[in-house]
């Protein structure tokens, strides 16, 4: 059995697989090594991989070093696809690890994954599995944020159900300026990528996807698992490597 971490700012993401297959998933909003030992136990774990965008404790990355097959992901891992990132040191690993699983859940197809979260993240992995990587742009809040932030007046709205392309007032102006803005964003991306690849899969994620999946005029497929799966796709690799 695999234990997959991804260990983000806030929350950490925990899958348990069974070969390719997604058997539990956790969300932590904090946790100890005690918690993970008690979770290893149960699940007979053999095997770790992780992504971290803030580091890892020494004795929790000791503790997985010493008893476990262990694979944190970084700039030199061995990867199952072909990743022509010029600059690899500063890629983000939630990236890097959302297009292996989104080849890994649909192989032999072009896939766009856009990751509507702080950012906006759009990538491109093609059916051969060649990344050459992609784009980044501010999220919905972000958005919000900075429209308050770099003007006098303007105020800081929150996101709102927007029932008509025309803001009548300043607070629905901002409100679909920021929120149909980043849909018509997507969709430009969307018909660029299309216009050079031919036909793609979009795929979103991240904790504003099931909004633009709603108001993007496409066929989308909603995946929150795409970073656990290519971070158990990049730990099977490994393995099959070193057998």
């Amino acid at each position: 059995m695999n234990l997959i971490l991804d260990i983000g700012n806030t929350r950490t993401k925990i899958g348990v697989f069974r070969g390719h297959r997604l058997v539990k998933k956790m969300i932590w909003d904090q946790w100890t090594l005690r918690q993970v030992k008690e979770l290893i136990e149960q699940k007979k774990i053999t095997r770790v991989a992780l992504s971290t965008v803030s580091g890892l404790k020494k004795p929790v990355d000791n503790f997985f070093k010493k008893h476990f097959y262990y694979i944190n992901l970084n700039a030199t891992t061995a990867l199952p696809i072909h990743n022509h990132y010029k600059t690899p040191q500063t890629l983000g690993k939630d990236r890097l690890a959302a297009v292996v699983g989104a080849l890994a859940e649909y192989p032999d197809q072009h896939n766009l994954v856009i990751d509507a979260g702080t950012c906006i993240k759009y990538d491109l992995i093609t059916a051969q599995g060649d990344y050459y990587g992609g784009s980044i742009s501010p999220g919905i809040e972000m958005r919000f944020k900075a429209m308050h932030h770099f003007t006098a007046k303007l105020p800081l709205v929150e996101r709102g159900r927007v029932r008509n392309l025309v803001g009548n007032n300043t607070k629905t102006a901002l409100q679909t300026g920021g929120q149909l803005g980043a849909i018509a964003e997507a969709s430009g991306f969307i018909r660029w990528y299309e216009e050079k690849y031919g036909q793609i899969n979009v795929i979103l994620t991240g904790g504003d996807a099931v909004f633009f999946a709603k108001k993007l005029k496409t066929r989308i497929f909603v995946n929150q698992n795409l970073v656990l799966t290519g971070l158990n796709k990049i730990l099977n690799y490994n393995v099959e490597l070193s057998e």
